[in-house]
Protein backbone atom coordinates (compact mmCIF):
# COMPACT_ATOMS: atom_id res chain seq x y z
CA UNK A 1 0.00 0.00 0.00
CA UNK A 2 0.81 3.50 -0.84
CA UNK A 3 1.08 5.83 2.19
CA UNK A 4 1.05 8.65 -0.31
CA UNK A 5 -1.26 7.31 -2.95
CA UNK A 6 -4.29 6.79 -0.60
CA UNK A 7 -4.36 10.49 0.27
CA UNK A 8 -7.31 12.53 -1.65
CA UNK A 9 -5.82 15.50 -3.47
CA UNK A 10 -8.06 18.73 -2.60
CA UNK A 11 -9.65 20.64 -5.73
CA UNK A 12 -9.44 24.45 -4.23
CA UNK A 13 -12.46 26.86 -5.24
CA UNK A 14 -11.53 28.14 -8.64
CA UNK A 15 -9.90 24.96 -10.08
CA UNK A 16 -11.57 22.35 -12.62
CA UNK A 17 -10.43 18.68 -12.86
CA UNK A 18 -11.29 16.43 -15.64
CA UNK A 19 -10.22 12.96 -16.13
CA UNK A 20 -10.84 11.59 -19.74
CA UNK A 21 -9.51 7.86 -20.18
CA UNK A 22 -5.70 8.32 -18.88
CA UNK A 23 -5.64 11.62 -18.96
CA UNK A 24 -6.08 14.63 -16.24
CA UNK A 25 -7.03 18.21 -17.15
CA UNK A 26 -6.62 20.55 -14.50
CA UNK A 27 -7.71 23.94 -15.29
CA UNK A 28 -7.34 27.25 -12.91
CA UNK A 29 -6.49 30.99 -12.13
CA UNK A 30 -2.63 30.42 -13.63
CA UNK A 31 -3.56 28.31 -16.63
CA UNK A 32 -4.18 24.72 -17.83
CA UNK A 33 -2.06 21.51 -17.82
CA UNK A 34 -2.76 18.18 -18.87
CA UNK A 35 -1.12 15.05 -18.34
CA UNK A 36 -1.30 11.10 -18.64
CA UNK A 37 -1.54 9.07 -15.86
CA UNK A 38 2.06 6.67 -15.43
CA UNK A 39 0.69 2.80 -16.18
CA UNK A 40 -1.06 0.70 -13.23
CA UNK A 41 -3.39 3.43 -11.91
CA UNK A 42 -6.57 5.10 -12.81
CA UNK A 43 -8.00 8.60 -11.10
CA UNK A 44 -11.20 9.31 -9.78
CA UNK A 45 -13.03 12.97 -9.01
CA UNK A 46 -15.14 13.35 -6.36
CA UNK A 47 -17.06 16.46 -5.13
CA UNK A 48 -14.06 18.50 -4.34
CA UNK A 49 -11.40 16.06 -4.28
CA UNK A 50 -9.36 13.18 -6.25
CA UNK A 51 -8.56 10.31 -5.50
CA UNK A 52 -5.60 8.15 -7.13
CA UNK A 53 -6.02 4.30 -7.34
CA UNK A 54 -3.87 1.11 -8.27
CA UNK A 55 -4.90 -1.01 -11.51
CA UNK A 56 -3.89 -4.72 -10.82
CA UNK A 57 -1.54 -6.03 -8.45
CA UNK A 58 1.80 -5.24 -10.28
CA UNK A 59 5.08 -5.14 -8.22
CA UNK A 60 5.77 -1.35 -9.04
CA UNK A 61 2.12 -0.75 -8.43
CA UNK A 62 2.15 1.22 -5.28
CA UNK A 63 5.26 2.91 -6.78
CA UNK A 64 3.24 4.44 -9.46
CA UNK A 65 0.33 4.85 -7.55
CA UNK A 66 2.27 7.06 -4.85
CA UNK A 67 3.80 9.08 -8.38
CA UNK A 68 0.21 9.51 -10.11
CA UNK A 69 -1.06 10.97 -6.69
CA UNK A 70 2.24 13.38 -6.37
CA UNK A 71 2.01 14.47 -10.34
CA UNK A 72 -1.86 15.08 -9.89
CA UNK A 73 -1.44 17.04 -6.48
CA UNK A 74 1.32 18.99 -8.28
CA UNK A 75 -0.56 20.19 -11.33
CA UNK A 76 -3.37 21.77 -8.71
CA UNK A 77 -0.79 23.23 -6.78
CA UNK A 78 0.43 25.12 -9.91
CA UNK A 79 -2.81 26.13 -11.62
CA UNK A 80 -3.87 27.39 -8.44
CA UNK A 81 -0.71 28.95 -6.90
CA UNK A 82 2.16 28.60 -9.57
CA UNK A 83 5.74 27.46 -9.25
CA UNK A 84 8.85 29.74 -8.54
CA UNK A 85 12.62 29.24 -8.80
CA UNK A 86 15.44 31.87 -8.24
CA UNK A 87 18.61 31.68 -9.60
CA UNK A 88 21.28 34.35 -8.97
CA UNK A 89 24.64 35.42 -10.60
CA UNK A 90 28.14 36.19 -9.65
CA UNK A 91 31.39 37.09 -11.53
CA UNK A 92 32.73 40.32 -12.88
CA UNK A 93 30.78 41.63 -15.91
CA UNK A 94 28.36 38.99 -15.84
CA UNK A 95 24.74 40.38 -16.52
CA UNK A 96 21.83 39.27 -18.09
CA UNK A 97 18.59 41.49 -20.13
CA UNK A 98 15.69 40.42 -21.19
CA UNK A 99 14.76 41.11 -25.17
CA UNK A 100 11.69 39.79 -26.61
CA UNK A 101 10.75 37.48 -23.93
CA UNK A 102 14.34 36.04 -24.18
CA UNK A 103 17.08 36.03 -21.94
CA UNK A 104 20.50 37.26 -23.47
CA UNK A 105 23.94 36.68 -20.98
CA UNK A 106 27.16 38.34 -20.77
CA UNK A 107 28.97 35.16 -19.01
CA UNK A 108 32.22 35.95 -19.63
CA UNK A 109 32.24 34.08 -23.19
CA UNK A 110 32.96 35.79 -26.38
CA UNK A 111 29.67 35.98 -27.47
CA UNK A 112 26.30 36.57 -25.43
CA UNK A 113 24.54 33.61 -24.76
CA UNK A 114 20.58 33.84 -25.81
CA UNK A 115 18.40 31.57 -23.79
CA UNK A 116 14.50 31.71 -25.31
CA UNK A 117 11.90 31.19 -22.82
CA UNK A 118 9.74 28.01 -22.93
CA UNK A 119 5.87 28.49 -23.30
CA UNK A 120 4.28 28.73 -19.84
CA UNK A 121 7.22 30.45 -18.39
CA UNK A 122 7.72 33.78 -17.18
CA UNK A 123 11.08 35.08 -16.97
CA UNK A 124 12.00 38.36 -14.19
CA UNK A 125 15.44 39.84 -13.91
CA UNK A 126 16.63 42.44 -11.26
CA UNK A 127 20.20 43.07 -10.88
CA UNK A 128 21.76 39.49 -10.74
CA UNK A 129 18.90 37.50 -9.21
CA UNK A 130 16.49 35.72 -12.21
CA UNK A 131 13.22 34.58 -11.39
CA UNK A 132 11.44 31.88 -13.45
CA UNK A 133 7.84 31.13 -12.43
CA UNK A 134 4.82 28.83 -14.31
CA UNK A 135 2.35 26.35 -13.31
CA UNK A 136 4.09 23.54 -14.39
CA UNK A 137 7.01 21.93 -11.67
CA UNK A 138 8.57 20.14 -13.98
CA UNK A 139 9.01 22.80 -16.28
CA UNK A 140 10.01 25.48 -14.22
CA UNK A 141 12.70 23.42 -12.30
CA UNK A 142 13.92 21.74 -16.17
CA UNK A 143 14.54 25.65 -17.06
CA UNK A 144 16.02 26.95 -14.02
CA UNK A 145 18.69 24.13 -14.65
CA UNK A 146 18.76 24.45 -18.20
CA UNK A 147 19.85 28.06 -17.41
CA UNK A 148 22.37 27.41 -14.44
CA UNK A 149 24.03 25.03 -16.38
CA UNK A 150 25.02 27.63 -19.18
CA UNK A 151 27.66 29.06 -16.28
CA UNK A 152 27.47 26.32 -13.37
CA UNK A 153 29.11 27.55 -10.63
CA UNK A 154 33.05 27.39 -10.07
CA UNK A 155 34.56 25.87 -6.86
CA UNK A 156 37.52 28.37 -6.79
CA UNK A 157 36.20 31.75 -6.80
CA UNK A 158 32.38 30.98 -6.56
CA UNK A 159 31.30 32.75 -10.18
CA UNK A 160 28.70 31.37 -11.56
CA UNK A 161 24.79 30.93 -11.65
CA UNK A 162 23.26 29.06 -9.09
CA UNK A 163 20.39 28.54 -7.01
CA UNK A 164 19.28 31.09 -4.22
CA UNK A 165 20.27 29.79 -1.29
CA UNK A 166 22.73 26.71 -2.83
CA UNK A 167 25.98 26.35 -0.83
CA UNK A 168 28.86 26.73 -3.53
CA UNK A 169 31.65 24.03 -1.09
CA UNK A 170 35.12 25.96 -2.31
CA UNK A 171 38.58 24.71 -2.83
CA UNK A 172 41.56 26.23 -1.73
CA UNK A 173 43.75 27.51 -4.61
CA UNK A 174 47.15 26.40 -5.48
CA UNK A 175 49.04 29.41 -3.56
CA UNK A 176 47.10 27.96 -0.05
CA UNK A 177 48.12 24.35 -1.10
CA UNK A 178 51.74 25.48 -1.83
CA UNK A 179 52.24 27.47 1.58
CA UNK A 180 50.96 24.88 3.44
CA UNK A 181 53.98 22.49 2.60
Amino acid sequence: MSRIGKKPIPIPAGATVTVKDRSVFVKGPKGELKRILPPYTAAEVNEREVLIKPLGTAKKGPAFWGLARTLVANMVEGVTGGFEKVLEFEGIGFRVNIEGGDLVFALGFSHPVRFPAPPGIALRVEKNIITISGADKELVGETAARIRNLKPPEPYKGKGIRYRGEIIRRKAGKKATASAQ
